[in-house]
């Protein structure tokens, strides 16, 4: 049973610039919640109750988001707000969260290697900080769990793509064994469309065996001079089979202002608190600008 989730949430968030100055982009919020918050969910609801996440300068918020805060929390009591008092005490529940400091924004790869010590040598999962994935029937990460439990090997999440955007994603190259599921014999990060083996591209969601470690300290700087996690997977490839998993699901990039701006439209959508009036004005809206 996989337990350790590892959340890498250090990058500066250049796309979302100047927000992301002084708040981190992982913090932008989706209605009223922020991305992070519904990530560490998605991990918790597929059995996760211990979760790393690596961080960096400027993140202070994401800590301070999943602590307590007293002041807060008593203000709430006096005025009688219970509601609000239970949902901000229940973020402080959700899991065991711990945090580490990425000294130096060296690439995702490297983000990875400051939790060798916290999952010990056991299986976990990774879950990419900015990123939304709504699975149909059950969490995403969930998913790549039924997977591992079957073939006992690290298994990614993979995503049709654009061929004209596969130069933005890790894009893997295998043979289907079974229904959306893939045994992955090469891995090319962010290539060009002309050598990329597939339009499969890995979606933010990972489960790892503890030997990913062993290739991420072998490896070279890569792609933008940064540890590169696709350069590692490539490496365990020569002694480890890595399946890949069409998830069922939904992704929302939220580290792209056009899917940041969807996703809040589709969520306040799903709002029961919102939706009826939500929807009406979006109707309203859309008729201005068909005339």
């Amino acid at each position: 049973m996989i337990t350790k989730g590892v959340i890498p949430a250090a990058g500066f968030g250049t796309r979302f610039l100047p927000v992301t100055k002084s708040q981190p982009k992982e913090m932008l919020p989706i209605v009223d919640t922020p991305t992070i918050q519904y990530v560490v969910e998605e991990a918790v609801l597929s059995g996760i109750t211990d979760i790393l996440m690596i961080i960096g300068r400027g993140k202070r918020a994401i800590e301070e988001h999943f602590d307590r805060s007293f002041e807060l929390e008593q203000q709430l009591q006096d005025q009688q707000k219970f509601e609000e008092l239970e949902k901000i005490q229940s973020i402080t529940k959700l899991a065991n969260i711990h945090f580490v400091w990425q000294k130096e924004l060296n690439g995702l790869g490297d983000a990875i290697r400051y939790a060798a010590h916290h999952v010990n040598k056991e299986p976990f999962a990774v879950l990419l900080g900015d990123t939304l994935i709504e699975g149909t029937e059950q969490p995403v990460t969930r998913q790549l769990m039924e997977v591992f439990d079957t073939y006992h090997s690290s298994v990614v999440a993979l995503e049709k793509v654009d061929p004209d955007a596969v130069s933005r994603y890790g894009i893997i190259g295998g043979e289907m064994i079974g229904e959306r599921i893939y045994r992955i014999n090469r891995l090319i990060e962010k290539p060009d469309r002309d050598e990329a083996p597939s339009d499969l591209a890995i979606a933010s969601r990972y489960i790892f065996t503890p030997e990913i470690f062993d290739c991420l300290d072998q490896i070279k700087p890569g792609k933008n001079n940064e540890v590169q996690l696709t350069d590692a997977m490539q490496l365990m490839l020569r002694n480890r089979l890595i399946y890949g998993l069409q998830f069922e699901g939904r992704r929302h990039d939220i580290g792209n202002k056009l899917d940041f701006l969807k996703t809040n439209v589709l969520y306040g959508l799903k709002r029961e608190d919102l939706a009826e009036d939500f929807k009406e004005w979006l109707v309203k809206l859309v008729k201005t600008f068909d005339r």
